[in-house]
């Protein structure tokens, strides 16, 4: 019997494949609507779809319980579902029921979330590496009366600097960066080492309208432009004041989101495979955030899996 963890790094990168599906629409759509959306991403040969939590949505382990229940092969990964959002022991608990119930098919993946999301759920911000390490302790220790699931529940952190890949590589099966560019890559996979799982996320526009396919990614690159957390993972990785303020410069929109046909969306796929992945998550937005962009899922899908 497994608990949570364990899974290993190199199984957990040949689980999920060389891409999934990453998808705020999900979490907006009615449950019925969602379901349908999760079974047109299982149809299209997706074997994974990613789901947030974040202010608002819908409460996580319900709804990777609702996907889940809907589909037949279809793995539901967390992320991120977040730590200051439930206690240890109903974050361990949460993930061995799911399990339980769907061997193989739900990973977990945790962060430390932000400051300001933090706040307003009336908690507080502390330092993000001694919180993930304590909190991951105490779901170690938790107690659960249920049998154990017969497989370990795989456990990726939400992780950008140095530190949190480091601690992702020690305690976890893996990583999950998240609005990043290539540069990242290599960058992450440095600091986890050669056996965890690095499961990179890729926003992506597919559009032949690159003015249009600006205005969409740049309305959703200005709210994580404006949390320290992204910005600084930037400013890391070399992007000056100039690209970052306000709805950030062209040259950073587009070398963090893909914008363009299906051949551009694939060059940035492989760009993150070729420079350290095991697997990108991509997401694709629209105009509305509840548009699930199926159509782009199933146009780009044979062309996604084929890569390897």
């Amino acid at each position: 019997m497994a608990g949570i963890g364990g899974f290993g790094g190199r199984r957990l990168a040949e689980a999920l494949g060389p891409i999934g599906a990453w998808s705020f629409a999900l979490q907006r759509l009615p449950a019925s609507d969602a379901g349908a959306a999760a079974r047109a991403i299982e149809s299209a040969g997706y074997p994974v779809a990613w789901i947030p939590e974040s202010l608002g949505s819908k409460e996580v382990f319900s709804h990777a319980a609702i996907l889940l229940a809907v589909t037949e092969r279809l793995a539901i990964t967390t992320g991120i579902a977040n730590i200051h959002a439930r206690d240890p022991m109903a974050m361990a608990n949460g993930a061995k029921a799911l399990g339980d119930a769907y061997p193989g098919r739900f990973v977990l993946g945790i962060g430390v979330s932000h400051a300001p999301s933090v706040a307003i759920r009336g908690g507080t911000y502390g330092r993000p590496i001694e919180a993930m390490r304590a909190y991951l302790d105490a779901m170690n220790r938790a107690q659960y009366a249920a049998p154990e699931p017969d497989l370990a529940v795989p456990l990726v952190l939400a992780a950008l600097g140095p530190r949190m890949l480091e601690l992702a590589a020690e305690l976890a099966d893996g990583a999950h960066p998240y609005f990043v560019p290539v540069e990242h890559t290599p960058f992450a996979r440095k600091h986890l080492g050669p056996e965890a799982c690095l499961a990179v996320e890729q926003t992506a526009v597919l559009t032949t309208d690159l003015a249009g396919g600006r205005r969409i990614a740049r309305a959703f690159a200005k709210h994580y432009l404006a949390l320290p957390n992204y910005a600084n993972n930037l400013r890391r990785m070399g992007w000056g004041e100039a690209d970052l303020a306000g709805e950030g410069s062209d040259r950073l929109v587009d070398a963090v989101i893909a914008i363009g046909d299906v051949d551009a969306i694939v060059a940035r796929v492989r760009a993150h495979l070729d420079a350290g992945a095991d697997h990108v998550c991509v997401q694709f937005r629209a105009e509305s955030s509840a548009q699930p962009s199926l159509e782009a899922h199933r146009e780009l899908a044979a062309a996604f899996l084929g890569l390897d």
